[in-house]
Order: structure tokens, then C-alpha cells, then sequence
């Protein structure tokens, strides 16, 4: 260490991971109950100390392996949280970042072994530090990165119709969309493809499904919803 960073204060830098997914009809993020200080018994986001030879992109990426045990998974960083007094602990400045999952990448067992659930966004318990904060801050990135980029495919099955897409949609910016609109775009945008899968589930007359074609769009690089 240089004698010119000698004089000056030391804090701790960590990382909280705000996991989204969607299932049973509820756009859900991933909470943990904690079993020690500070803040023990209060759910939180999943997160940990950056480590000393890992960058916070690495440390972002480990915490969620630990949880999901996936790699190279869809991350963004929100911004850094460091009011002085967030952590009641010590003096500590966390790198938020959110992640996309389906339920389908989600372990029931690891969620067990974490003390961790899926909890329903528009219900959720008493949080511990600015995670609340955090929440909100990562949703509303997520509403302006959806309708320029084809991430709320990563939230979805590889085969899904129009209903579930446009569900999705309003889920995670909890508002209800025009059905003839939302269509209308749908069908403007070359890289969502119907296919001849028809899905029955739903009615007898059943719902063709669709596809997303991450090679048209990248011919394009055009993503509009």
C-alpha cells in the first residue's frame, strides 16, 4: 500500500443480487431469511463480501452461482448503495446488481439449503438495510431495458403465446396493456416468430405459440415492444 492511501479511511464493499422470476402468474424475486446479525430474522436480497483477488462482477456472478449453480447468466448492475448508516453492521457500500431466471433454473432443494423463497414483488415482507430500495431501483431499470433489448425472453419458456408474453409484460410493469396493440407490435417485430405448435392448455381451440429468434435479431439489432 502507498503511503498516500494510508491516512484514509477503509470500508467494506459487497455485492446484493436482485434475482427475478415469474411463476403461478406473480413476477417474483428471490429473498433469503437471515440467521444472523445484523438484521437476523428480516428477509433479504442474497449477496456477500467482494473478495479480495475477484472484481464485483465476479463477486455478482459467484453469489449467484451459489444459489442457482449457473453460469453466464443475464446480469446487469443497478448502481452502488452507500448511504452512510444502510448497514447497521459497519460501514459498508454494496454494488446491487439484478438477474433473470425461470422457475425452471430455480433449485427448490439449493432455495431450501439457502433459507431462501420466490416471494410475489407486490407482497413483499419486511426487508432488512435499503434492500426495498434496491428492489424498486432494479425493476424500473428493468422497465426501460425490456422494451428496447429481448431480455423478458429470459423470463419466459423457450415455446410461449401471445397471452403469457403480454402477461409478462404487464407483470413487471404492473399496469395492463391493450391487447390489440400489444399484438399489433408484436407482429411488427421480425425476430418473435409463430410456430406450428398449438397450445391447448388454455381452450379447445388452443393458442399458437411462438418464438423468439435471437439470429434474426441480431441480423437486425433492432428490438422494439
Amino acid at each position: 500500500m502507498t503511503d498516500s492511501y494510508s491516512h484514509h479511511s477503509k470500508f467494506y464493499v459487497s455485492v446484493d443480487c436482485i434475482i427475478f422470476s415469474v411463476s403461478d402468474g406473480k413476477f417474483r424475486v428471490l429473498l433469503t431469511k437471515r440467521s444472523f446479525e445484523p438484521e437476523k430474522g428480516k428477509w433479504s436480497l442474497m449477496g456477500g463480501f467482494v473478495r479480495e483477488n475477484e472484481s464485483v462482477d465476479e463477486a455478482a456472478g459467484r453469489v449467484l452461482y451459489e444459489l442457482t449453480g449457473l453460469k453466464n447468466t443475464y446480469m446487469r448492475q443497478v448502481k452502488a448503495f452507500g448511504d452512510v448508516g444502510r448497514d447497521p453492521g459497519a460501514r459498508v457500500i454494496s454494488i446491487a446488481y439484478y438477474a433473470l431466471l425461470t422457475s425452471d433454473n430455480i433449485d427448490q432443494q439449493t432455495l431450501a439449503e439457502h433459507n431462501a423463497v420466490c416471494s410475489d414483488i407486490e407482497n413483499l415482507p419486511e426487508l432488512g438495510f435499503d434492500h426495498p430500495d434496491m428492489i424498486v431501483k432494479a425493476r424500473a431499470q428493468l422497465c426501460r431495458r425490456i422494451t428496447a433489448e429481448p431480455i423478458a425472453f429470459r423470463l419466459l419458456p423457450e415455446l410461449f403465446t401471445l397471452t403469457q408474453l403480454q402477461k409478462l409484460y404487464e407483470l413487471i410493469f404492473d399496469e395492463e396493456f391493450d391487447k390489440r396493440n400489444f399484438r399489433k407490435r408484436v407482429a411488427e417485430n421480425p425476430s418473435i416468430e409463430p410456430t406450428d405448435v398449438i397450445d391447448k392448455a388454455g381452450s379447445r381451440r388452443g393458442a399458437r405459440m411462438y418464438r423468439f429468434n435471437m439470429a434474426v435479431y441480431q441480423q437486425t439489432q433492432k428490438f422494439k415492444m
